[in-house]
């Protein structure tokens, strides 16, 4: 029995490895006849010169990671356009790079000067919330969202701003929701790690670049205690300040902020901070309309504080030095010294200006923590309160009092348009048979007026439909018209030897 199970397993194997080679020879008889057809076909559509004609393949599928990752966050990526107003000579058509890699636009000569920024941002939230740059949008009487494949342009109005990260959140009402783009974790990103960077580079829009993580922690680029970059070689060029940088997982581990050129150009060194930052900063604007960061009143130099020399001659092994304590402060209540040590916070060592000012920026307003420090080698330990940093050191708060006032003076939805009645004697000039409407007699540059197209001299008739007969009738139609929804102007204007009928439209800028 065994023997005959053993002589059927044998020719089952054989016959299986018979099949096998069949399969083979025959496929590779089929490649073989295919290629001498395809041979055979191409020099059919040989040309009467006798150059065969060339045939184009079947699409090659590569790597597609990159494709996917753009796929999914380019539709949350947006363009941001602003308008500044300022008061000083200057001379047509300059270009002037910022800095931090934004393009700026010289405006007219005559009168206020419009400067034009270009800038971009990211969608996080589907109700219209965007995060960039605060100097994308620093001092802008007047902000434009473009979205990716969107011909519309939203206005923006300025949820908050965070001096301290060149951060903004911005908003826009699109009406409907919009796609937003994933928030990652930051401390898992390692240098060598790929990543893109998305944005609107020389505006632009929708362009993508790839690179890696070329470092971490860079605190050297920026003198804000809360700046510490990731770097990239991902290109980051003008424009791209705001837009995301985007790991493999999909995901916004970055806000490109800056670059490092001396030829306002990418020269293979970028910015990005840090998207657990970002989080956090936005988090706090969104809820409280600034930032609200945590601090006990002392003052540091940490250059000072890394001398080995200094810290062997005080007793320290390693801590920040107390260079100064703000009178009336916790610290002061908790009586820490100028020359004491700190060289612990909550039973964690404290190593870098880091390691102690990060905790109590995010400790809660009124919560207590643990300071051990040094004092003529002795260890001492206190519980401090933290109080607000802004109430401690009022000057914090300058650059914020500063946006509010430019958005009071800037107040209400602003047009940029100065009308007046008209008066027989300008309807005669007009070749109007009886006045009617109400005459444009200014339009300031770069203004919501100005980019709809209306002009000095327009005679404004109708307003969504309904005629204008008076300075009232203007008034009473503006009024009713919502931040955010579509406002038509019917205008009359004079070309040459007739008149016009022209038609303008545009959303309603938003309040500020």
């Amino acid at each position: 029995m065994g023997k005959a199970l053993r002589g059927l397993a044998g020719w089952a194997s054989q016959r299986k490895l018979l099949l096998t080679s069949l399969l083979l020879i025959t496929l590779g008889i089929g490649m073989v006849i295919g290629t001498l057809v395809s041979d055979r076909a191409a020099a059919s559509r040989a040309t009467p010169a006798g150059a065969a004609l060339l045939t184009i393949p079947d699409p090659v599928r590569l790597s597609s990671v990159f494709a996917s990752i753009v796929s999914q966050i380019e539709p949350a990526v947006v363009n941001i356009s602003t308008t500044q107003y300022v008061q000083r000579p200057h001379q047509r058509g300059r270009r002037m790079p910022s800095p931090f890699g934004d393009f700026f636009f010289d405006g007219p000569d005559e009168g206020p000067e419009a400067e034009q920024s270009l800038g971009s941002g990211v969608i996080v939230d589907p109700a219209g919330f965007i995060i960039t740059n605060k100097h994308v949008i620093d001092g802008a009487s007047r902000i434009q969202v473009t979205l990716n494949g969107d011909p519309n342009h939203y206005a923006a109005r300025v949820i908050g701003t965070d001096d301290e990260t060149d951060l903004a959140v911005i908003k826009i009402d699109a009406r409907h929701p919009l796609p937003v783009a994933r928030m990652g974790n930051s401390d898992g990103v390692q240098v060598g790690d790929w990543v893109l960077a998305f944005g609107s580079p020389f505006g632009l829009q929708s362009s993508v670049t790839a690179g890696i993580i070329s470092a971490k922690n860079r605190s050297s680029v920026s003198r804000k205690q809360f700046q510490r970059f990731l770097q990239t070689d991902a290109p980051i060029n003008p424009g791209n300040s705001g837009g995301p940088l985007v790991n493999m997982a999909g995901q916004v581990i970055g806000i490109n902020t800056a670059i490092y050129t001396g030829s306002h150009g990418f020269e293979g060194v970028g910015f990005a901070l840090p998207s657990n930052t970002a989080s956090q900063v936005y988090n706090q604007i969104v809820t409280h309309g600034r930032v609200i960061r945590g601090s006990i009143g002392i003052s540091f130099n940490e250059e000072h504080s890394s001398n080995p020399v200094t810290l062997r001659e005080l007793g320290a092994p390693y801590g920040i030095i107390v260079e100064g304590v703000r009178p009336g402060s916790p610290a002061a209540r908790a009586g820490l010294r100028p020359g004491d040590v700190i060289i612990a916070l909550d039973g964690r060592p404290v190593r870098t200006g880091s390691d102690l000012v990060d905790p109590i920026a995010q400790t809660a307003i009124g919560s207590r923590v643990r300071v051990e420090y040094l004092r003529d080698g002795k260890r001492y330990q206190a519980q401090v309160e933290v109080a607000d940093r802004e109430k401690i050191f009022p000057y914090l708060a300058a650059p914020a009092d500063q946006d509010r006032g430019n958005e009071q003076e800037h107040s209400g939805p602003s047009l940029g348009l100065a009308v007046q009645e008209i008066a027989p004697e300008q309807a005669s000039r007009l070749g109007l048979s009886h006045p009617e409407g109400v005459i444009v007699r200014d339009v300031q540059p770069g203004s919501f007026a100005d980019d709809v197209g209306l002009d000095r001299g327009d005679v404004i008739v109708e307003i969504n439909r309904v005629p204008v007969n008076s300075l009232a009738d203007y008034r009473r139609e503006l009024s009713r018209v919502r931040p955010g929804q579509d406002i038509l102007f019917k205008v009359l204007r004079r070309a040459d030897d007739q008149m016009l009928t022209v038609f303008l439209a545009g959303q309603m800028p938003e309040e500020k």
